[in-house]
């Protein structure tokens, strides 16, 4: 079976809502979601989990991927943003990266920008 490793952004304040959405939405296989939190805003969360390959369904829900080794989660637009950055601006996919540099981080983008949040385990909540 394969997976898709999905991370949902939420408010501390909205999480039981938010793990209700997800656990009605999608199929989990691991019956597990884990949460991390900015470690410079404690109140902005990012909950991640495997689902059964399937459309990505709502709001504020994205395709993410996960370097175990550093547990760095990231975008394929955020990679090529790093890339880019690290190598002056052009991007070449050969490029290897130092993933320890992004440890306990998720690596965002929008248009132009990059984002690196710091992150750190809230909780893992068991399904």
């Amino acid at each position: 079976m394969k997976t898709q490793l999905l991370c949902t952004f939420a408010h501390k304040k909205d999480l039981d809502l938010v793990i209700d959405y997800v656990t009605t939405t999608y199929v989990l296989p691991e019956r597990k979601v884990f949460v991390f939190s900015n470690v410079l805003d404690t109140e902005e969360l990012f909950c991640t989990y495997n689902i059964e390959s399937a459309t990505i369904k709502g709001k504020n829900t994205i395709l993410v991927h996960r370097k175990k080794e550093s547990n760095t989660l990231y975008t394929v637009n955020a990679l090529n943003g790093l890339i880019r950055t690290i190598n002056n601006g052009i991007l070449d996919k050969s490029i290897i990266i130092d993933w320890q540099l992004y440890r306990n981080s998720i690596l965002l983008s929008n248009a132009d920008d990059l984002r690196r949040v710091e992150l750190i385990l809230y909780k893992i909540v068991k399904l």
